[in-house]
């Protein structure tokens, strides 16, 4: 059996690499139409040993993004999938943050390589290719933390 996604690290290194407030990311909830109680929210992004610590499901982190994208970029006249947090992969999380950070290829390339790990452009391109293409590549729990390391430098500057 694999081990379990930390959502609630994603979440959280979302919020403090896109230097995000609370009211922020409750706003990005409210875009995507899904009521996120401020508490319950804190609650997320505590550390595993706190007591308040509440566990990060794949809607709440799927809906966060979509709502995210909205917030950023403003709504979209798409129709966002509800099957799509369900099957949230680490490639999805990549995919809706180039989005909302309006990233090009070389910018992605650049992050991960401030994070440590040089990507060629064919490596690149396969974590963004559909999930049926020959030349599709999953992103690891690992590469996607490394780009979260790569993420805060490269904002940072």
């Amino acid at each position: 059996m694999s081990k379990k996604k930390d959502l609630n690290e994603i979440l959280f290194r979302i919020h403090k690499a896109l230097n995000l407030t609370i009211d922020d990311m409750l706003k990005a909830y409210a875009c995507a139409d899904y009521e996120m109680d401020q508490e319950h929210l804190k609650s997320l992004l505590v550390r595993r040993q706190e007591k308040e610590f509440k566990i990060c499901s794949y809607e709440e982190i799927g809906v966060f993004l979509d709502g995210l994208v909205a917030f950023k970029r403003g709504a979209s006249k798409s129709v966002t999938n509800d099957d799509e947090a369900v099957g949230l992969t680490n490639n999805l999380i990549l995919k809706k943050l180039r989005i909302v950070l309006e990233l090009k290829d070389a910018q992605i390339g650049e992050i991960f390589w401030l994070g440590g790990v040089e990507l060629t452009k064919q490596q690149l391109s396969s974590l963004f290719r559909n999930e049926n293409h020959k030349n599709y590549k999953a992103l690891p729990d690992e590469l996607l933390m490394v780009f979260f390391d790569g993420l805060d430098i490269y904002l940072a500057k």
